[in-house]
């Protein structure tokens, strides 16, 4: 199958391209890369590239593409702090137009990576469904839930959108994020012996590793148009929904000596909610996560000692969507619009 990927440079693009062409796949990738320098996972040659912002696509990028995977985005909460609306403009309305191409180029199938944490705050510790009500509290969240909705409309017989909502990601990848909450306690552990909580512990988060969303989107390219028409999946497994104190052990066992700590004055993060992932499982038999936070928090133990992981790089822009941003930003490379002018 051709299959356009948009941010296959990022944190699980580098991860899925490798997988698309080991299964015989065609990939096109697009990026707008603000990891340009990083070097990446997949040979030289093996992906058509093409170097452009989303907001800049247009239909001859995307023809003769049968399937479009959607990962694009500006990532984090932090982000959507910094200027809500790069979020809404990036995440939201230059998705709902890569869509919108994607659908007059003929593609039938679009699958768009979306995120548990549209879920929000739960009424209850219940777990919540594709079909229980959504409480997003960020703008980045917020932007999931708008992409979802006016992607739902655009399909019909024709073109077949299909929402991920891939638990909180964590695990090594060559396009590695410390921002996320299983892989900034285990940054921590590594450079400075102490495994840092922000909250009291108590809120509930569900997981699932980098590689597992990989498959994901790899199974869902083989599943029949039919089933997986216009449908909300969570994606993840029901064993990995943890407390973040619970997480905090992993590291522990996984760090040696490390310690954990809780900031003073940390509350109950109102982002709590546990998610049932019956559906997919329903919907792909054949898709089995194989990870566990636990084994996750080892394979980041050896993933740091390799690359000699450093205090200063954890907290920096290599591995911080945040600080990578005003990296380019006060260097002049990005205007006020997040593109690039040099």
């Amino acid at each position: 199958m051709n299959v356009l990927v948009t941010g296959y440079q990022g944190y699980i693009g580098s991860q899925l391209v490798p997988l698309l062409l080991s299964t015989g796949h065609s990939v096109t990738g697009v990026d707008v890369g603000y990891y340009r320098d990083r070097s990446l996972s997949h040979e030289p040659g093996k992906v058509q590239s093409i170097h452009k912002d989303i907001r800049d696509l247009e239909v001859i990028d995307l023809e003769g593409c049968e399937a479009v995977i959607h990962l694009a985005a500006l990532s984090n909460d932090p982000l959507g702090d910094l200027n809500q609306d790069w979020t809404y403009e990036i995440n939201y309305r230059a998705s709902v137009r890569l869509a919108q191409l994607s659908k007059a180029a003929g593609v039938k199938r679009f699958l768009f990576s979306s995120s548990c944490s549209v879920y929000g705050r739960a009424e209850s510790e219940a777990l919540v469904t594709e079909a229980s009500p959504v409480h997003p509290l960020t703008a980045y969240a917020i932007s999931k839930v708008r992409t979802e909705e006016e992607l739902a409309r655009l399909a019909d017989e024709t073109f077949c959108p299909v929402f991920l909502r891939n638990a909180t990601a964590y695990g090594w990848s060559p396009c590695f994020r410390a921002d996320l909450v299983l892989n900034n306690l285990a940054c921590w552990a590594y450079t400075t012996g102490e495994i840092r909580i922000l909250s009291d512990g108590t809120p509930w988060r569900p997981l699932v590793h980098v590689q597992d969303i990989a498959q994901a989107f790899l199974t869902l390219l083989a599943a029949p148009l039919d089933r997986i028409h216009n449908q909300v999946i969570n994606v993840g497994a029901a064993r990995q929904n943890y407390r973040v104190s619970e997480l905090s052990i992993f590291v522990q066992q996984a760090f040696p000596g490390s310690r954990v700590s809780y900031a003073d004055g940390g509350g109950p993060d109102p982002r709590s909610y546990r998610v049932d992932f019956a559906k997919s499982a329903d919907l792909l038999p054949k898709y089995q996560p194989s990870w566990e936070a636990r084994s996750g928090a080892e394979q980041l133990c050896r993933a740091f000692n390799e690359v000699n992981l450093t205090l200063d790089e954890f907290t920096g822009p290599r591995y911080t969507r945040l600080a990578r941003l005003k990296e380019l930003i006060d260097a002049g490379q990005l205007d006020d619009t997040l593109r690039w002018v040099v």
